[in-house]
């Protein structure tokens, strides 16, 4: 990890004029992807009045790449239960997350309408963030990922968003994040006591219709 990490400004989408926007989806791209990534997927979902934001991660060696500079979030070592974390890393990624709900907030949106959202490495930080954050937010959203720092969430989950609604969703046969590793992370979430909306797909590290279809149905009940 650099000192400093660079953000290029989140790509914004709305399928409103500004006046009626009334809250926000916060989404994180994968490892090596950007903002535009999700951009057809927001667009398909077509829920009203809700600004979405879809930030770029910002260039850095991955060590499970060979050092390979690309769009992450974190370094990533590797991806099974008990691979080394780049704890700094997502705590670093963690503090632009916050940053960026308090700008949602700062826009007028209360927090208890703002989700968090992320597929894969998106996903683990919109696990690792949300159920940190120190106010109260509209449900979390983590698409073939996993919980990281999992050792950690007992004593680091705020109180606030104990009762955060919960989209946890992945494809069976994800040869990236193999299933068994995201049912630790639900079996963590549920030992901690969080209310997981679990689902299983027929598919790879990706995202389907019927996916899109489950989401849109989640974002409605949330925030609508």
């Amino acid at each position: 990890m650099t000192a400093t990490m660079i953000y290029k400004p989140p790509l914004e989408l709305s399928s409103n004029d500004a006046s009626k926007i009334n809250a926000s989806v916060i989404w994180l791209h994968g490892l090596g992807a950007d903002g535009y990534d999700f951009e057809p997927i927001v667009e398909k979902l077509d829920v009203p009045n809700v600004r979405f934001i879809l930030p770029h991660a910002p260039e850095m060696p991955v060590t499970r790449n060979s050092g390979y500079i690309m769009p992450a979030w974190y370094d990533l070592y590797g991806l099974t239960g008990n691979s080394q974390e780049d704890e700094n890393g997502i705590r670093t990624t963690q503090q632009y997350i916050n940053s960026l709900i308090e700008n949602e907030i700062n826009r007028g949106i209360a927090s208890e309408r703002i989700v968090v959202a992320g597929f894969s490495q998106g996903g683990a930080i919109a696990l690792h963030a949300g159920l940190r954050y120190p106010k109260k937010l509209a449900g979390i959203l983590a698409l073939s990922t996993y919980l990281p720092l999992k050792t950690k969430l007992a004593t680091e989950a705020h109180l606030v968003n104990a009762g955060i609604p919960i989209f946890m969703a992945h494809g069976i046969f994800d040869d990236i994040i193999s299933l068994d590793m995201c049912k630790l992370s639900l079996n963590t979430l549920q030992n901690n006591h969080f209310s997981v909306n679990w689902h299983e797909y027929n598919m790879a590290h990706s995202v389907c219709v019927e996916e899109i279809n489950d989401i849109r149905t989640f974002l409605k009940q949330v925030l609508l």
